[in-house]
């Protein structure tokens, strides 16, 4: 049986780090730095890969995106998947998603989603080149 947290006692877990799957990690640095804007933390060369992660320019200590490579044969048919149901593998917050919509359009960034409602956020999602979709979010 599963032990019970105690009442009224707040939790200290956070997210430090989560992570997105990517076909090539210097194409999705390329993206995830010069679209969407997040900045390089940390970038440890392990063998043919990196450890590396990208974070919010406005919060550099904030929870890091891991840009983890897609090598095991269970990533792919996982994000075939996703990305056919159109289901984003992550999902970021913005202040103005019309402003932000037309800001990576002007840098040539794929929609298969434009600026909706739903519910209480309006969203976008988009196509990171990495074999991903990722969804625009601003809260109502």
């Amino acid at each position: 049986m599963a032990q019970e947290a105690p009442l009224g006692k707040a939790s200290t877990m956070r997210i430090y780090v989560t992570c997105v799957s990517v076909d090539n990690q210097a194409e999705a640095l390329t993206f995830y730095t010069d679209k969407l804007g997040f900045k390089v933390k940390h970038d440890i060369p392990l063998g043919t890969h990196r450890w590396l992660t990208v974070v919010s320019q406005e919060e550099p200590e904030g929870t890091e995106l891991l840009l983890e490579p897609s090598e095991h044969p269970a990533v792919k048919p996982y994000k075939d998947a996703l990305v056919k149901d159109g289901i984003p593998a992550v999902s970021f917050k913005v202040q103005d998603l019309n402003a932000e919509f037309a800001r990576l359009r002007e840098l040539g960034v794929a929609f298969t989603v434009e600026p909706m409602d739903a519910g209480t956020v309006r969203m976008a999602v988009l196509d990171d080149t990495c074999g991903n979709l990722v969804q625009l979010i601003e809260m109502k």
